[in-house]
Parts: structure tokens; C-alpha cells; sequence
């Protein structure tokens, strides 16, 4: 071949490659990126990292230099923060492991200053490397304790045949949206044993002690952690939760029917404080200020129901930013798939 056919058979193998690359939805682009890394490795990532932090050196876990962390939604540079003062690993762990895009979400207790706390860490890791970690860490003793006790049984696969991503993306959502519109009207895709355990405890099913009555749906003026998951969505008492938002999903795993994801619930006070609720009774509640909470929310899902939610809720600044988002999607109550 002479060296000017030569040129032009580099060249147009440079243009279909290139041309390839540009075809590629960023879905594909992320696929191709990540790095071949399975379940055991993705959650040896997340051990290596707790270490590292106990260890107080990040240089102990691969970094790619391009990484970005944030803690409670604040930006930090690696090995501040928590990494400062965690002194210990606690005995509740529960993964969400997306192999498929190279992410692991991970909900587990841990020691900080020697005081049980919780922490919801999500990891992206490429090429044998983190190149993103977000943090949220809960400080609340009775919550982790909560928690350790319960223990975990989302080890399993998932019952009832694999749902896909965007079945269980799709799935996951109507939970927050159900929760924003809160008129007893929504799509509520409750299996009949759902349950939810939020900061440690249970918030649903609870059985009513002996001499008291179970609070009727009815009649109350506020949810109670007696009832089941649909009747709280129903009841339309939780209207005061006025916006959730930045509803970022961060790890899909469709063999165990799992979504991880971070959102923030809006309480915006004021006159939103009353509300008619479906049986039209008119009532008052919620806060009597704008409050926020970031929360890290887990949900298992069998045969298209949700079975089964974990969260950690922590009080955040009013209408904070995750520091993921922009200011646009950090207000916007569209889900994202953040993994993508």
C-alpha cells in the first residue's frame, strides 16, 4: 500500500470510529466506560473506602484524579469531613450493586467520635477507580441502633422474576409521587405486606398497644406508624410534605429488585400547612417554618410491588442543592436516573 492510500484508509477508519462514537447515547457511553467490575467488586470498593476512612488517608483507596465528593451536599476535597472523625464500622450493611453502569449505593452504621451514627454512600467507580462519592451522613444514635437491630435480608434475589430498570425506576418514583400529590387518588404499587423503616424504625405496622385503639384514617388529624404503607398514601395527611425533589436515582440492581436513591422533601409551612384531605375533613399540620430534609431512600420491589423501603432522613438548610444537580434539576420533582 503506498503511503497516501495508506493516509486514506487511516483516515476513514478514524471517521467511522468517530462517527461511532458520536452515535453513542450517553447510556452507552456510560456502559462502555465502566470498567468490568462485578458485584463482589464493586462492594469491595465500598470497604476499601470505609478503611481508607478509618485509616483518615484517602490516598489508601484509588481515587481517579478528576473524582468528586460531597458530604451532606457540600463539595470536599477528599479526607475531610467525616473522614476526619469516623472511629469505627457499625454492623448494619445493605448494598444496592448496579453492575451494569458501575455503581454502588450502600446504607450501613458506622462510629463517628466513638457515637453510632449512619451513613448513605454512593460510588462511581471506572477503569479501577472512584471518579465520584457522595456521603450522607445521618448523627443519630437511636437511628443506627434502630437500624443494627433490624439488621438486613436484602441479600437475596428477588422474588416473583427480574424486573428491569426503568420497571423499577418507574416503580420506585410513584412512592415520591404519591407521597407530593397526596390526595388518596395516586398510584400506589404497595405489595399487601410493604413495610417502611425510616431512621431506624418502623414507620408502618406497627401493632397498636394493648388498652389503646388504632388510630382511623378517617378520622385523624395526623398519620400513624399503625397503619400500612397504602393506608398513609391514601389518608392524604401527609400533604404538609409539599415538594420532593431531586429525585436522583443512583444504583438500579434488577436481580434483587433494588433502587437506591437521594431526594430531598420540601416542608414549605405557611398556608400550606392546611389542607382538605379526601374524606374532606379540613386539617392542619406539619412544621410552622420551611424545613428541608435530605434523605437516602432504598426500595425493594417484588413482582412489580414495592415490598419493602429504607431511609435516613437528615435536616437540612431550606431548598439546599445536593451539589450534583443544578439549581433547575435540584428543584424539579422529574426523577432522574442518575447512574446514566
Amino acid at each position: 500500500m503506498g503511503i497516501r492510500a495508506g493516509i486514506r484508509a487511516l483516515a476513514a477508519w478514524i471517521s467511522v470510529g468517530l462517527s461511532a462514537s458520536l452515535a453513542m447515547s450517553p447510556w452507552d457511553a456510560a456502559v462502555a466506560s465502566a470498567p468490568d467490575c462485578d458485584r463482589r467488586c464493586l462492594e469491595n470498593f465500598v470497604d476499601r473506602y470505609l478503611d481508607a476512612m478509618l485509616a483518615h488517608d484517602p490516598a489508601k483507596v484509588p481515587f481517579a484524579p478528576e473524582v468528586r465528593f460531597t458530604q451532606n451536599g457540600q463539595r470536599l476535597e477528599p479526607g475531610d469531613g467525616l473522614w476526619r472523625s469516623i472511629t469505627g464500622k457499625g454492623t448494619y450493611r445493605m448494598f444496592v450493586t448496579d453492575v451494569e453502569s458501575g455503581h454502588v449505593a450502600f446504607l450501613g452504621s458506622i462510629k463517628e467520635a466513638d457515637t453510632p451514627a449512619m451513613l448513605a454512600l454512593h460510588l462511581r467507580v471506572r477503569r479501577d477507580q472512584i471518579t465520584a462519592a457522595e456521603m450522607l451522613v445521618q448523627r443519630n444514635t437511636a437511628s443506627a441502633q434502630g437500624f443494627e437491630a433490624i439488621g438486613s435480608t436484602w441479600s437475596n434475589p428477588v422474588a416473583g422474576g427480574r424486573m428491569n430498570r426503568d420497571e423499577l425506576l418507574r416503580t420506585a418514583n410513584m412512592y415520591f409521587s404519591g407521597m407530593q400529590q397526596d390526595d388518596g387518588k395516586g398510584m400506589y404499587p404497595f405489595d399487601e405486606e410493604c413495610n417502611r423503616i425510616e431512621n431506624g424504625a418502623f414507620a408502618t405496622n406497627v401493632p397498636t398497644a394493648a388498652g389503646e385503639t388504632r388510630p382511623d384514617p378517617a378520622t385523624a388529624s395526623r398519620p400513624s406508624n399503625q397503619w400500612t404503607c397504602l393506608e398513609q398514601l391514601q389518608s392524604g395527611l401527609l400533604h404538609y410534605v409539599s415538594r420532593v425533589r431531586d429525585r436522583r436515582f443512583v444504583a438500579v440492581d434488577p436481580d434483587r429488585g433494588l433502587v437506591f436513591s437521594y431526594v430531598f422533601f420540601d416542608f414549605m409551612a405557611g398556608d400550606n400547612r392546611t389542607f382538605r384531605v379526601p374524606q374532606g375533613r379540613t386539617v392542619t399540620a406539619g412544621p410552622n417554618q420551611p424545613e428541608t430534609w435530605e434523605v437516602a431512600e432504598a426500595f425493594r420491589i417484588e413482582r412489580g410491588k414495592i415490598r419493602q423501603i429504607m431511609a435516613i432522613t437528615e435536616p437540612a438548610p431550606y431548598g439546599m442543592n445536593s451539589g450534583w444537580s443544578t439549581w433547575t434539576e435540584g428543584m424539579s420533582t422529574e426523577s432522574r436516573d442518575a447512574s446514566r
